[in-house]
């Protein structure tokens, strides 16, 4: 009867509350993190000052971009992309976590534990 009884003491379990605009930017500025998909390495992004973002998808091309809150997701906009590219953000035991589109569905991303690279960015010209 313990059980039952520390779950009457702790509540109902919810889910991680998504991330507003400023916990994220608390969170991510001026950080590097490595994100990873279904066990493999998925991309990489740099946070700066004034919510501007450098992402790869880990091939030395880094696009710049930006990032605002809307409806309580993060959106992304990128150079090479105009529309955005919106993701709900929640802290876990295991880092941050995102959700595409905030759909239990689709793309969900975590951060990758410190894997000792830098992020790379080559020139537009740079290759054989």
């Amino acid at each position: 009867m313990l059980i039952p009884l520390v779950a009457a003491l702790n509540g109902p379990l919810r889910a991680a509350e998504p991330l507003n605009a400023d916990q994220f930017d608390r969170y991510t500025q001026g950080r590097t993190l490595f994100y990873g998909f279904g066990g493999s390495m998925y991309g990489v992004e740099r946070y700066l000052p004034g919510r501007r973002v450098v992402w790869s998808f880990l091939d030395g091309r880094c696009q710049e971009g930006s990032w605002y809150e809307d409806a309580g997701r993060i959106c992304f906009v990128y150079e090479n992309r105009g529309d955005p590219q919106c993701w709900s953000f929640e802290i876990t035991p295991g880092g941050l976590t995102a959700r595409f589109e905030d759909d239990p569905a689709s793309t969900e991303l975590y951060e990758a534990e410190d894997i000792g690279e830098e992020m790379l960015c080559y020139g537009p010209d740079a290759g054989v």
